[in-house]
Order: structure tokens, then sequence, then C-alpha cells
């Protein structure tokens, strides 16, 4: 039986079917030096480890295993459960917990922004990483602009 000519066997195709392969460029951790607000301390931000969305390919294993080896003790997420779904990333806080990693998840959604309680404790919480000279991440879904 042939599909009905107004349908396109092509409108059912999914990326999920598709064998892509997971990029092979090393994870990208930017540095921000924070001593123009004297301290001495760098902050990282990252893309979305592991993420699989449209022209991104990332592998979680190999992204978190390069963290660990960076040395990151803490990273603030602020991406939501349902965007981790999206990203197909839907258990990576729990894999940081495996790792060893103090997870800080403040779910803002994309294109939102936090009250200000919230900014209070996010700001609380990596002061506190910060001063006690923990490693620390922030990331997001793209990282920052090259």
């Amino acid at each position: 039986m042939k599909p009905p000519s107004s349908i396109q066997t092509s409108e059912f195709d999914s990326s999920d079917e598709e064998p892509i392969e997971d990029e092979q460029t090393p994870f990208q951790i930017s540095w921000l030096s924070l001593s123009r607000v004297n301290c001495s301390q760098f902050l990282g931000l990252c893309a979305l480890p592991g993420c699989k969305f449209k022209d991104v390919r990332r592998n979680v294993q190999k992204d978190t295993e390069e963290l660990k080896s960076c040395g990151i003790q803490d990273i603030f997420v602020f991406c939501t459960r349902g965007e981790l779904s999206k990203y197909r990333v839907p258990n990576l806080l729990d894999l940081y917990q495996q790792c060893g990693i103090i997870t800080h998840h403040h779910p803002i959604a994309d294109g939102g922004t936090p009250d200000i309680a919230s900014c209070c404790e996010i700001m609380e919480e990596l002061t506190i990483c910060l001063k006690n000279y923990r490693k620390t991440l922030i990331q997001a879904f793209k990282g920052v602009p090259q």
C-alpha cells in the first residue's frame, strides 16, 4: 500500500532514528576572571554536556569525564527538567551526582528571568563556592558565544 500522495514519507522521519555520530571535538569551557569584583577565582562557563539538539551532537559520558578531569566540583544548572529532556540529557543531574559533582539546580525557563529571591539564593551559593576555592561552572544550553 502506498502512502497518500499528500503525505511525504520524510514528514515522519525523526532525528531519533538517524544514526548521527557524536561530536569528537573537546568539550569547551570558557574561564571568566572575577578580578573585577575583587575575587581571585575564575568561573567556568560551558554548553550543556551531552546535548543532542538540532546540529549539536555531544556525548554525555565523554563530556562528563572531561568535566571531572578538569576538576569541576560544583555546577550551576539553569535548564528546567523539561529542557534537559528536550536536549536529550534527562538524567544529567543524576549523572553529576554519581560523579561526585555538587549540582546547584535553579531552573529558569528559556527566555525567562528568575525572581529576586532566586537571584539572591543563586548568588549566595555561588559566593560560598568561590570563597571556598571550589572549581565552579555555570552551564547554559549553548554556552558562551565565540
